[in-house]
């Protein structure tokens, strides 16, 4: 399908990549002026007062009592873990290796379903989520074994924090549109965070102005406009167009990161997120009968972020 460029629906779907990849240098530089658990709280924030005050007006259902500890589930793992953990691993990894690393976060929601959910895994599926691990383990071995540290496992550790998230949402999304379950998972996220509230506060007394502006930044846009427009796109457009929309984001957060931060991608790297990205299209090619669609969804970020069936691979910015 041929999306004509001056569409709103494609100004959405293009608006959704650059904002997303440009949370990864965002995140480098409000955590060098704001510091860990501030970025993380206030991100969160934002985000949670702004999807809250358009609630009303997006059509966003109060949940179900019985889905509350679910909703927890995906506002702990999805939102406060994958956010702590992205910003802890962006303190000594590059923006563009991050996006790179993240993008692995699909193999494991694909694992997760089949273990828990008895989803059936075809060969697409295990071949695509075996190049997916083997173009992380290029990337984060770019500079050699010595190469490797603690800090690409967090951020390792973030993308499996996410992948639960997906896993965990796939329930929710059979009732409540995509922006819906980002908007509650938000929420929970930011209540699973307050005890971030004092040390945010601390460092908000002294904090530079960049770092200020790239947290707004973070929450009111990649966090909360990103789901908005999102779920603007997937719901107007073949979910084949949205979703390899997204396999953009790698690349221009490299771009991006070069442009912001000066940040030079490392050749192995570059082949490495391309073997990551080759993964996960072929994860997202699997066979089998389609799942039920067109409900409005969202993404973060990771935020972010869900998207309009239970089973589509995502990333949170």
């Amino acid at each position: 399908m041929r999306i004509p460029f001056a569409s709103p629906r494609f100004l959405a779907l293009a608006g959704t990549v650059i904002l997303w990849a440009s949370a990864f240098p965002a995140i480098r530089v409000g955590v060098g002026g704001l510091g860990l658990a501030a970025l993380s709280m206030l991100r969160l924030a934002i985000a949670a007062v702004v999807l809250a005050a358009i609630a009303p007006f997006a059509g966003v259902r109060v949940p179900r009592r019985r889905d509350l500890p679910q909703i927890a589930l995906c506002g702990l793992t999805g939102m406060t873990a994958y956010q702590v953990l992205l910003n802890w691993g962006e303190i000594h990894v590059e923006a563009g290796t991050a996006s790179l690393l993240i993008a692995v976060a699909p193999v494991f929601s694909v694992l997760l379903g089949s273990a828990f959910l008895s989803e059936h895994i075809s060969r697409n599926v295990a071949i695509g989520s075996l190049i997916a691990l083997a173009g992380t383990a290029v990337v984060t071995l770019s500079d050699g074994v010595s190469g490797f540290t603690a800090a690409s496992l967090v951020v390792l550790a973030a993308a499996v924090v996410q992948g639960v998230y997906h896993f965990a949402s796939k329930p929710l999304l059979r009732h409540y549109t995509g922006l819906e379950v980002a908007t509650y998972a938000m929420i929970a996220g930011t209540v699973f965070a307050l005890p971030l509230v004092p040390a945010t506060a601390r460092a908000m007394t002294h904090a530079p102005l960049d770092a200020l502006a790239a947290v707004a930044f973070l929450g009111l846009l990649p966090s909360a406009l990103g789901f908005v427009i999102w779920g603007y796109a997937v719901a107007r457009l073949p979910l084949a167009a949205s979703t390899a929309a997204l396999y953009l984001v790698p690349p221009v957060a490299l771009l991006v990161s070069f442009v912001w931060l000066g940040e030079v991608p490392h050749p192995v790297e570059l082949l490495g997120g391309a073997i990551v990205v080759a993964g996960v299209v072929l994860i997202n090619r699997r066979s089998g009968p389609p799942s039920r669609s067109r409900a409005v969804a969202g993404r973060a970020g990771r935020t972010q972020g869900t998207d309009e069936r239970a089973d589509e691979p995502s990333v949170h910015r």
